[in-house]
């Protein structure tokens, strides 16, 4: 997609309500339409909005298979309450685990960043990749609140890595905003967030905050500097 298109839409996007503004975005791009969930709270509260257009994309979860048996009750229940959208999983490759796991052992991701880097890889990234292949846009719940490099991001990017558009409906939403909506439209909601797991991913890489600790610093909690898990890499724009 043209960048002079991306900054079109963006300024379109401004002011709009997220239900409008979704609206606005399916109307506006062609092919396949992706929305990816984790079911953390900001994914909850997209697939309330959502729902309603379950004919218009596709709905996908990625299962490491480390993950919490809280996720998979939140799961069931967001299934319960949404019937129609329906929310395929992917899952890792059988090989990449068996040969991980023989060269680095069960929790060989806490010996160092690279051998984390290399799990979440073989578990996220490369089910991702088959989630959104031949996608033309991704619609995720990232906020720019939640860290630093998330900061400078638009409503509307353009992934040079994935080959397509990645969509931000939630990006300028505070958390107490998230909460609210949550409150309001009833959504289900894992319970382990009110533990202080505001960022939940797999059970072995995730513990709850302490008071005052930044949004993310519940994940790969032993390692320092950036913790991005290589889903969504953010990348200078250039326009």
């Amino acid at each position: 997609m043209k960048m002079e298109k991306l900054k079109y839409l963006n300024k379109e996007l401004q002011g709009k309500t997220i239900q409008d503004a979704l609206a606005f975005v399916l109307e506006n791009f062609e092919g396949k339409k992706v929305f990816s969930t984790s079911f953390g709270i900001e994914d909850q509260l997209l697939t309330h909005y959502v729902a309603p257009h379950f004919e218009k994309l596709s709905v996908f979860t990625l299962d490491t298979g480390r993950q919490f048996n809280e996720t998979y009750e939140v799961f069931h229940k967001t299934q319960k309450k949404y019937p129609d959208l329906h929310i395929e999983t992917f899952f890792p490759e059988e090989k990449d685990i068996m040969q991980y796991v023989a060269a680095n052992g069960i929790n060989g991701f806490y010996d160092s960043i690279e051998k984390r880097k290399s799990c979440c890889y073989m578990r996220k990234v490369k089910p991702l990749q088959r989630a959104i292949k031949g996608a033309g846009l991704w619609i995720t719940g990232l906020r720019a609140e939640q860290s630093q490099n998330r900061e400078s991001m638009e409503f509307l990017e353009w992934d040079e890595a994935n080959q397509l558009v990645k969509y931000n409906p939630l990006l300028h939403y505070s958390l107490k905003q998230v909460e609210e909506e949550i409150n309001e439209y009833k959504v289900p909601v894992n319970s382990l967030y009110k533990k202080g797991f505001l960022s939940i991913g797999c059970a072995p890489c995730t513990r709850a905050l302490a008071e005052g600790e930044d949004f993310r610093a519940g994940r790969w909690w032993w390692e320092n500097g950036k913790k991005e898990c290589g889903l969504h890499i953010h990348q200078d724009k250039n326009y």
